[in-house]
């Protein structure tokens, strides 16, 4: 993907992100919002992925077409060594890899910040979602089923988790 520039997000990115999102918000079922944030939500959520983990865009000809970003798997202190992600692609850049190249990237940016899993879930059906995960090394975890209601219908979320870092005694700190 050489025509493809990868990069922390900033605030500017956070409409284009935003418009991204829009779609899948509106289209689909990979996410379980139901009413897109503006721009200005987006760049709050930008900044909180960066306190503690990251937000990556790729950028293709000064667009962003893509973002991917980790953040708290759940608020417990016991789970401070663990991350969810997600990664979101403009419906021009799907097939070509780009959801690889950018999780790649985070995953090694989750590892690099300490974290020891990664999780995602994966609304079903998503052959291509559940693919992206598969080769990547995630692991099939365990489905909710009938978990929520979305475009008039139950959806299941299917759960995949990867190591990171191994499997030693976390970072001191």
């Amino acid at each position: 993907m050489s025509d493809v520039t990868l990069r922390d997000a900033t605030a500017d990115d956070a409409a284009a992100c935003a418009a991204i999102y829009a779609h899948c918000v509106e289209h689909s079922t990979v996410t379980f919002e139901e009413v897109a944030p503006s721009a200005e939500v987006m760049a709050g959520r930008i900044a909180v992925a960066q306190e503690q983990h990251a937000w990556l865009v790729a950028e293709r000809d000064g667009v962003v077409v893509g973002y991917a970003y980790g953040g708290p798997f759940k608020a417990r202190a016991a789970y401070r060594f663990s991350c969810e992600v997600s990664v979101y692609l403009d419906p021009s850049a799907r097939g070509a890899g780009l959801g690889r190249e950018l999780y790649a990237v985070l995953l090694g940016r989750m590892e690099s910040l300490g974290l020891r899993m990664a999780c995602g879930g994966v609304t079903l059906p998503n052959d291509a979602s559940v693919a992206l995960h598969r080769a990547l090394g995630f692991e099939p975890v365990g489905t909710y089923r009938r978990i929520g209601w979305k475009l008039g219908a139950w959806r299941d979320v299917a759960w995949f988790q990867k190591s990171l870092g191994g499997d030693g005694p976390p970072p001191s700190g």
